[in-house]
């Protein structure tokens, strides 16, 4: 008869001090990723705001444009010279709006451009007319450049003589249509920007915005 001899082990209790290390750890890597990505969300949302009242104006000033046509007869010089004031000052309300984003940075918006449209909806050369801010903090603009005279725009179908424009079929032309863009440097609101610039040049973070609407000219009495 043999007798096995049992031995019991001790009780060992496990310590909880490497499970709180590991939790420290864990901690510490994904709150950084989880700070980015909100912070991310949020700038998003300021670009996204400030990027629809830069479209809102874009179509306010086309709007005007297209309205106060006059089908290239019947206006005085004044009327004509009137047109793209009325334009600009149509986009500088919705920037200067109660509750517009842009209000904060009012030398942020260079400039406004007025031009006539090809088919594509793109600039046709040589018909651009440029309106820079002042640069006072008051979204004042001043002519610059003027290549396209507001009392050449037609409104309606329109016959050419010569050199008529390849937009023509033979020299029927339709209505011309009308540009209206500007540029807008949007400055970070988060501290992604402070992130941003880390890796990058000196100076505050900031995004590069255009914006364009085009129409049709409206025929007009």
């Amino acid at each position: 008869m043999s007798l096995t001899r049992l031995t019991s082990r001790p009780y060992v209790r496990r310590s909880r001090d490497g499970q709180r290390g590991q939790g420290m750890v864990e901690f510490a890597v994904i709150v950084p990723v989880f700070l980015l990505l909100l912070m991310g969300m949020l700038e998003f949302g300021f670009v996204f705001t400030h990027n629809m009242t830069l479209e809102y104006a874009t179509r306010e000033g086309a709007r005007a444009g297209a309205t106060l046509s006059n089908g290239g007869t019947g206006a005085t010089s004044a009327e004509c010279n009137a047109i793209d004031p009325a334009i600009i000052n149509a986009v500088t309300k919705v920037l200067k709006s109660p509750g517009s984003p842009i209000l904060g940075y009012p030398n942020a918006v260079a400039t406004i451009k007025i031009w006539q449209s090809d088919l594509s909806g793109n600039p046709m050369a040589g018909t651009t007319n440029t309106w820079t801010n002042k640069g006072d903090g008051s979204l004042t603009f001043t002519q610059g450049t003027t290549n396209w005279a507001a009392c050449s725009r037609h409104a309606v179908t329109w016959l050419c003589s010569s050199g008529c424009p390849s937009y023509c079929s033979g020299n029927v032309c339709p209505p011309d249509s009308i540009g209206v863009s500007l540029t807008y440097t949007y400055t970070m609101v988060t501290p992604l920007g402070t992130i941003e610039k880390f890796f990058g040049p000196a100076g505050p973070a900031t995004l590069q915005m255009t914006d364009k609407t085009v129409m049709s000219l409206n025929p007009t009495n």
